[in-house]
């Protein structure tokens, strides 16, 4: 008559035994294992006895005051590597799911990124984290990066104009990181009886005897450095950094300018004014920055992804070259948040 077959035992393992033995490895004690996972030596020891239990096998063997892994520690060594490392990566995405869903951000922008391209972003992360609260305010690039180097603001929306060797953007500290997203061409602007208004590019040189209504004071440094690049001084006798306003005063007569077109796209254009390229052409950037630690965070990531996905053709914009430079080449670890 043939003996029963042996009743097979129903092992059971969790993580924290895979983590203790992994400690274990690493450290070659129970004590240096208990520093490592933050536990004390005694629950340690607890915690292995327990499994020695469940698995009805050493998962140690003690030879004195030294240890050494059995035959089952060292299968459990050699596959917690991979499994802890899937476990740690499958957390870290839900850590930051949670985050999405409780996350706030504040976010910033300078005057005609508010009625174009943010606009269009909120919405976009409104439909892939709607737990995310973003605030918003309208905040020149100076000030912006002054607020990101504080901690008040989290990501902002800024341009610089290259021709300015004090553009705050470019002088901006090397904790501040900035993306390049968008090339902003810089368009002449004329009243429609200007005798350059029938033309279909301007030479900046030929506007050498107007007068100019500058719409910013970083647009006014713009149009002196572009101006004094072709050999003329622009005689700049109005200023204000209403863009509406600059096109009123072209169209009633009083003077030239030169305007981003993201400007002209925030504003209504009367009648009585001429759009036109120039030549030597021009144009601003238009990037993302942060603090340089920032993208740990996920609601930050959220937010650079909907910005790096969104397409702004519509206001002639090209995508700048600069973009691949620092965060699209990792945009697909973006665990998975995309507009």
């Amino acid at each position: 008559m043939s003996k029963p077959e042996a009743e097979h035992r129903d092992l059971d393992l969790d993580l924290r035994t895979l983590r203790i033995v992994r400690a274990l490895t690493e450290t070659g004690s129970i004590s240096g294992a208990a520093r490592s996972l933050g536990l004390s030596q005694p629950a340690v020891s607890q915690h292995i006895q327990r499994s020695e239990s469940r698995l009805g096998m050493q998962i140690i063997v003690r030879s004195g005051r030294s240890i050494a892994l059995s035959e089952a520690g060292a299968k459990l060594s050699d596959i917690s590597g991979d499994i802890l490392a899937t476990v740690d990566s499958c957390l870290a995405q839900l850590r930051g799911l949670a985050d999405l869903r409780a996350g706030n951000i504040a976010l910033s922008g300078f005057s005609s990124a508010s009625s174009t391209i943010v606009p269009p972003v909120l919405t976009a992360l409104r439909r892939i984290a709607p737990g995310l609260t973003v605030t918003y305010t309208e905040a020149e690039p100076g000030d912006a990066l002054a607020g990101i180097a504080d901690g008040t603001i989290d990501l902002a929306v800024v341009c610089n104009y290259p021709l300015d060797p004090l553009d705050p953007v470019l002088l901006a500290s090397h904790r501040i990181k900035t993306i390049d997203q968008f090339v902003d061409p810089i368009y002449g602007i004329f009243p429609r009886d200007h005798p350059l208004a029938s033309e279909d590019v301007v030479e900046l040189a030929d506007m050498e005897d107007d007068e100019w209504i500058a719409g910013c004071p970083r647009c006014r440094a713009h149009v002196v450095h572009a101006s004094r690049a072709v050999g003329f001084e622009p005689r700049v006798t109005m200023e204000t950094d209403n863009f509406s306003a600059v096109l009123s005063l072209v169209a009633s007569g009083l003077g030239v300018s030169a305007l981003p077109k993201l400007a002209i796209a925030s504003a209504v254009v009367p009648r009585g004014v001429a759009i036109k390229r120039i030549n030597p052409s021009e144009s601003r950037t238009i990037s993302l920055a942060f603090s340089e630690d920032a993208t740990a965070i996920p609601a930050v990531r959220a937010v650079l992804s909907a910005f790096t996905s969104m397409d702004a053709s519509r206001w002639r914009l090209t995508e700048s070259s600069g973009r691949s430079s620092l965060f699209l080449r990792n945009r697909d670890r973006l665990d998975g948040h995309r507009v």
